[in-house]
């Protein structure tokens, strides 16, 4: 009775936010049902790295000898980073990017065994589709920044994010059907970044696509030349940090509701979102600033 008691407690703190996808994110290492020591870091070790200034944090995929595989040590460290201080009034943006000439070559398949067993490989899978609905689900804009290949899981990761650049030198792919293992979740945040037509070739012959077809199709934000790559990341990270945070929480949170309604629900589902964002301190700020013809200042 105890244990179900601090279950419902903790379930209670999780913000509404958390609660949008169908499955909680749960802190690293909360839940574990695979082999003992598998797919986690040598002790001592981190395979993230994260650092925050002026309400951007930069997350850093940080193992570029596995080619940033987002083995479920990776997945979980990744999720940690995120969440970290996720409702701070001084985090404002969040920014992936990576180690390496590889971005995340997806999954490490030395997990994918069947020596770990089904067990291991649904926590794999589960771990790694809630990482991505929790950039979707997060609070503030999530920009990945990829310089190199992103293939499966790697490109699934850039496709979950809200904003995209990448340098002209960067590739995609979804090559999983060449190893007899088709690119299933990748494919969820994939057809619904691109034109499905585009989604299915990549995915039914796992061929790789440049920077510049996916910055046409719809994967990419931007494309820049690789030595251009971090100025412009951090201008547009710049821009969004200097704007008011719970004005952009609620449009990001309006934008991904109404999305994949229909017409009529989607208009009604915004219209709602209008009046509420009227309703804010930042959203009177805002309009009166503008009135008086002057800058705003924002609440946080």
């Amino acid at each position: 009775m105890a244990a179900a008691a601090g279950l419902r407690a903790f379930r209670a703190k999780v913000p509404d936010w958390l609660r949008r996808g169908r499955c909680v994110p749960l802190a690293a290492g909360f839940c574990s049902r695979g082999p003992a020591g598998a797919g986690q870091p040598e002790p001592g070790s981190r395979l993230t790295s994260s650092r925050q200034r002026d309400g951007i944090r930069n997350i850093v995929l940080s193992n570029p000898k596995r080619r940033n595989a987002l083995s479920l040590a990776m997945l979980k460290s990744l999720q940690s980073d995120i969440l970290h201080e996720a409702e701070s009034k001084d985090l404002k943006v969040i920014i992936i990017s990576a180690e390496g000439p590889v971005f995340s070559s997806g999954h490490d398949l030395k997990e994918l065994t069947d020596e770990q067993g089904p067990e291991y490989h649904t926590e794999v899978f589960q771990t790694c589709s809630e990482v991505m609905m929790l950039i979707q689900n997060h609070p503030v804009p999530v920009i990945a920044m990829v310089n190199g290949l992103a293939t499966a899981a790697g490109c699934q990761l850039v496709a979950s994010c809200d904003i995209a650049v990448a340098s002209d030198k960067s590739s995609f792919a979804t090559p999983g059907v060449n190893i007899g293992l088709f690119c299933s979740t990748p494919g969820v945040a994939l057809g619904r970044a691109v034109p499905r037509k585009v989604a299915l070739e990549m995915l039914f012959t796992g061929e790789p696509i440049s920077a510049q077809e996916a910055l046409l199709h719809g994967l990419l934000s931007r494309v820049v030349p690789a030595e251009q790559l971090e100025e412009e990341t951090m201008r547009i990270a710049r821009k969004i940090a200097s704007l008011s945070r719970p004005v952009v929480s609620l449009g990001k949170a309006a934008f991904y509701k109404q999305v994949h309604q229909d017409l009529r629900t989607a208009y009604h589902l915004a219209s709602q979102t209008m009046v509420d964002n009227v309703a804010l301190q930042d959203g009177q700020e805002g309009i009166k600033a503008f009135i008086q013809k002057r800058k705003p200042v924002w609440s946080h």
